[in-house]
């Protein structure tokens, strides 16, 4: 199924949630700051993104700067990359959204590009 993290504060999240709504396409919504991604979501979606670690990064939140993980993230391991995503979900961009059984695997809202995603 459908899975989408998000921030009610975020008016990214608000404009996906309401053009999934719009769409009739169900999903389970998580709360991205109590609940962040899983290491597993997180490596899936890394791979969607052909290894390109800042497009997960919620690089304009005040998590980011304060933690440097900017300036720290070519030091890190994959692995110690994608846990310091999955202990704070302010670090990860959103909305945050994932079904892998359908290749669905999307960071942000672009509207062309979830277009694109849900015409597979």
């Amino acid at each position: 199924m459908l899975k989408i993290y998000l921030y009610d504060g975020c008016g990214s999240c608000r404009l996906a949630r309401r053009w999934l709504e719009s769409r009739r396409l169900e999903c389970h919504a998580v709360p991205i700051r109590e609940q962040p991604p899983a290491v597993e979501e997180l490596a899936a979606m890394l791979a969607a993104r052909d290894g390109r670690r800042a497009a997960l990064c919620n690089t304009s939140g005040r998590d980011y700067r304060e933690s440097g993980l900017g300036a720290r993230m070519a030091g890190l391991s994959d692995g110690e990359f994608l846990a310091v995503l999955s202990s704070n979900g302010n670090l990860v961009k959103r909305p945050f959204v994932i079904d892998a059984a359908a290749g669905i695997f999307l960071c942000g809202f672009r509207e062309a590009e979830w277009e694109a995603a849900f015409r597979r």
